[in-house]
């Protein structure tokens, strides 16, 4: 039997009527065709970074002087005569060349949206291989329209980029300079 609105349900629970409006939460819900991509602060975005770098310096230098010095002395039976040259010379040659790449993917994290719909992104990753640590870490400003379908965007993409990777242990060490160089290149003379 019903009363009203509502429906009398064994030991005195009450239950009342469905609505509509309680069945659909449009902000749970992505239609079916699109893809959900990061848009709210606490939002994940994969970053790509794809890096490359490359500087090359040459510098070449030539210099030379000489000098000439003559003087002779004449007087009664003096009949001196002497001459002085001084020279010297200098070649130089300097190259330099460097070459770098990093290639990574890391998850960053929505921390602002800006005013003219911009977001503000950080993110960093620590990863400990073999005795050696290495941390990537990612900060600046994309654009919604860069994020691709995949909910990623390349690190070219990123205004006011900080991308920084930093490795210590082992292989670091090794490829720092010897005590020695690092004192030569401190004098100036390596």
């Amino acid at each position: 039997m019903i009363r009203s609105a509502f429906f009398v349900l064994g030991a005195g629970l009450l239950a009342t009527p469905a609505a509509a409006q309680d069945l659909y939460r449009g902000g749970n819900w992505s239609a079916m065709a699109a893809d959900r991509r990061a848009s709210s602060v606490g939002d994940s975005i994969t970053v790509v970074v794809q890096q490359a770098a490359e500087a090359s310096n040459t510098t070449q230098n030539a210099t030379r002087k000489s000098t000439d010095l003559g003087g002779s002395v004449n007087g009664g039976s003096l009949n001196e005569r002497g001459q002085l040259s001084l020279g010297g010379g200098y070649t130089g040659r300097g190259e330099m060349r460097r070459s770098e790449r990093l290639v990574a993917q890391l998850s960053v994290t929505i921390t602002e949206v800006l005013s003219n719909g911009d977001y503000r992104i950080v993110g960093e990753q620590r990863m400990h291989v073999n005795g050696e640590k290495t941390l990537i870490a990612v900060r600046g400003r994309i654009r919604p329209e860069d994020i691709r379908s995949d909910n990623s965007v390349l690190s070219g993409r990123i205004a006011e980029a900080e991308i920084n990777y930093d490795g210590k242990g082992f292989v670091s060490r090794s490829a720092r300079p010897g005590l020695l160089n690092r004192l030569f290149s401190l004098l100036g003379l390596g």
